[in-house]
């Protein structure tokens, strides 16, 4: 059984989830305490009665903890990354890429520790000097999903006890594994008691007493729009500050002068690997006139040659689905993109088990063609290896198509035209944008965020972190 944490103590739960490995459903993960509202209040009372303290903590000590904490990561990779495979379906090296990625996302923000910042300007009064300084905002809920299960995680952890926050941390139900592994390494790593606490459960338990509870000053929530709509109706009725990362339907333009194997290479990509359940996935691929037969035939080619199976196995391309509830979400879109008038060109075919002959939630990625701009294949987010084509006329044709979203998180383009890949990255409404190359797959030390209907507040990671995990203070001394 694995435990919450709860001012510095590992606490039984009042119920038990059982993790499964969607690569192989007979295979239990681990069995997990789940909490309930008795036991989230208890871990906020923890986290009000350490902040006094661990606010006022030094630099110094920060860097320790948060930099001891990235080197055990890093040195846990393999291990590390073969639960998080086992647990949410994304292939080994995918999986091991995203823990280090977690533990980098330490070393940083150790960094960042030392380096709070600060200005001291003259006040327009003479003999008056004027501070302005960054200080922790309080208790933080930090509410992560399940298809990264330990780098969203260490991104909003780091940057939270980096600025002498303290947390209540709620994983993912799906995948809580890699969320604990994360947690034993805080609790060994120097924090104080009830600086960092956990508690896995329900969001309709533990996930709405982060949200009412009137001494969470902050919740960062990364999930679906629907939930994050109730996380930012809560947070406003008591004014409390809130962070979203929510989904996306995002573009990649092809045009007529891309190379096509670079544009090849970033669909796939973008579109199926991670199994296409990352918020980043292009999902629609916006193709010119003049390269549209040819892109989507060695799409199609492309896709014939990758690999399903066991996500833990060598030279697995694509793992599992995460679930039995997202595998039919897939398809049921891919049904809905047929009876629309969309052709499946490439895939979308359930697969019972893998080459072992394990039951598994599998799926052959689907490519749709023939696709409108008002189906709903190309308005809502499908979550999984399901990409849509449409045809267009021309670069300004694309760019309006590429921007006909309520989305805005990421956005590319394959071009050999410096022209036209100036002019898209200036007028992409979308967050983050990429030229020749996949729109998934973002660096560490840089923000992270959209507009429109993905994202809401400040951007996560990179120096901008500290927008959301900080409150400015204004101080003046007369002489």
């Amino acid at each position: 059984m694995h435990k919450n944490l709860i001012n510095g103590e590992w606490l039984d739960g009042h119920g038990i989830a059982r993790n499964i490995n969607p690569s192989d459903t007979r295979d239990l993960v681990g069995e997990y305490a789940q909490a309930d509202r008795a036991q989230t209040e208890l871990a906020i009372t923890a986290a009000a009665a350490a902040f006094p303290a661990w606010s006022l903590s030094t630099p110094q000590q920060r860097f320790d903890i948060l930099d001891a904490v990235g080197t055990e990561i890093l040195a846990r990779r393999a291990e590390l990354g073969e639960l998080l495979a086992r647990e949410e379906g994304k292939t080994l090296p995918e999986a091991i890429g995203e823990v280090v990625r977690a533990g980098n996302i330490f070393k940083f923000f150790a960094g960042e520790a030392l380096r709070p910042g600060g200005e001291a300007l003259p006040s327009v009064r003479p003999g008056v000097g004027v501070e302005i300084t960054r200080e922790a905002v309080g208790i933080v809920g930090l509410i992560t999903p399940w298809n990264f299960p330990i780098a969203i995680p260490a991104w909003k952890i780091a940057p939270a006890l980096a600025h002498g926050n303290c947390v209540v941390f709620k994983p993912a139900e799906l995948v809580p594994g890699s969320a604990w592994a994360l947690a034993e390494i805080l609790s060994r790593s120097g924090l104080p008691a009830g600086v960092f606490n956990l508690v896995m459960g329900r969001g309709s338990e533990v996930g709405q007493t982060l949200l009412n509870d009137p001494r969470v000053a902050a919740v960062s929530f990364t999930g679906s729009v629907a939930t994050g709509q109730k996380v930012a109706a809560a947070c406003a009725a008591r004014m409390a500050r809130f962070q979203l990362e929510m989904g996306g339907k995002n573009p990649m333009v092809v045009l007529d002068d891309a190379d096509l194997g670079v544009a090849v290479n970033a669909a796939v990509n973008s579109g199926f690997f991670s199994t296409g359940q990352r918020c980043t996935a292009s999902s629609r691929l916006i193709v010119t006139e003049g390269i549209h037969d040819r892109f989507v035939g060695a799409m199609a080619e492309r896709m014939k040659t990758l690999k399903i199976d066991d996500a833990r196995k060598a030279g697995t391309d694509i793992g599992p689905v995460v679930d039995a509830g997202q595998l039919g979400q897939d398809m049921d879109y891919i049904g809905i993109a047929q009876a629309e008038g969309g052709r499946l060109a490439q895939g979308g075919a359930r697969i019972e088990h893998n080459a072992d002959g394990a039951p598994g939630f599998y799926l052959t990625p689907a490519l749709i063609t023939d696709t409108t701009p008002a189906m709903r294949i190309n308005r809502e987010e499908v979550f999984g290896p399901v990409v849509s084509v449409i045809r267009a006329r021309d670069y300004e044709h694309a760019l309006a198509l590429a921007n006909d979203t309520p989305f805005g998180l990421a956005a590319g383009i394959a071009t050999t035209s410096l022209k036209h890949a100036t002019h898209f990255k200036r007028h992409a409404q979308a967050g983050m944008v990429m030229v020749n190359l996949p729109t998934a797959g973002v660096d560490y030390h840089v923000p992270f965020g959209g507009r429109k209907a993905s994202s809401y507040g400040p951007r996560e990671q990179g120096r901008h972190a500290a927008e959301f995990y900080t409150t400015v203070k204004t101080a003046y001394t007369q002489a």
